[in-house]
């Protein structure tokens, strides 16, 4: 013990708590996706349209709504400003914005995955959201010999780029954010999202879209505090 230190799991909170609206049992929940404007974004769109009220973020001119149920706002993750008004009202969170480049710099990383990150975790703890999916990546674990013995998700991470190192933070700011503030967080490490692999690097790693969209609305109801899970492809011809 370390005199005159005493930690609660509640103490340490940046910013100022806000006590989490109360919202219509009856309603459908509203999901915010960031990054709703790229490649998983666009594919994941259709596949929670219909059980969940869509708000899509992203910080470039996003394609406009096309059904009820849907409105898109235009914010960037990395200006603190821009956050609190989007995450009004959210019941969870698909956090997809990143820089996803393996070749990606170390500033391109900061800036978005690590800073940008942080401040939507933050934002969503300020609005009292009650759930995060955070899109994590196979590269965490892309030193890793694969084939040769299952890679689990409770080994070690051995990111191979910058960008995977930016996603072991991500992970490990959401189990930050599940114990010390209660909510729920699923970290999925999504694979090759491409309707048909070509090689065999990429069939160890695949996630069709139709199964992308399967796996993230179970994560947005899994009965979980925090869990990190494998999102790929069952393999086969």
């Amino acid at each position: 013990m370390i005199r005159g230190f005493s930690w609660s799991r509640r103490s340490v909170r940046p910013g100022s708590a806000v006590e989490a609206p109360v919202r219509d049992p009856g309603a459908a929940k509203l999901v915010l996706v960031t990054g709703a404007a790229g490649h998983i974004g666009r594919l994941l769109r259709p596949a929670l349209r219909g059980r969940y009220r869509l708000r899509l973020l992203d910080r470039r001119v996003v394609f406009p709504p096309a059904v009820s149920g849907e409105e898109a706002i235009v914010a960037d993750i990395e200006a603190p400003s821009a956050l609190a008004g989007p995450f009004t009202g959210v019941d969870a969170v698909v956090h997809l914005a990143a820089e996803a480049s393996p070749e990606a710099t170390w500033p391109a990383v900061r800036g978005l995955n690590i800073e940008g990150t942080y401040r939507v975790f933050e934002a969503a703890r300020l609005a009292g959201v009650q759930r995060i999916v955070f899109a994590s990546t196979q590269r965490v674990m892309g030193l890793y010999e694969r084939g040769a013995a299952p890679i689990r998700t409770d080994q070690p991470p051995r990111p191979d780029s910058l960008y995977a190192a930016s996603k072991v933070f991500g992970e490990a700011l959401g189990r930050h954010y599940a114990d010390a503030f209660g909510i729920r967080v699923v970290c999925l490490r999504l694979g090759w999202v491409i309707e048909r692999p070509t090689t065999d690097e990429m069939r160890r790693v695949w996630l069709k879209p139709s199964d992308l969209g399967r796996i993230v609305n179970r994560a947005l109801e899994a009965p979980v505090q925090f869990a990190t899970y494998d999102a790929l492809s069952r393999q086969g011809p």
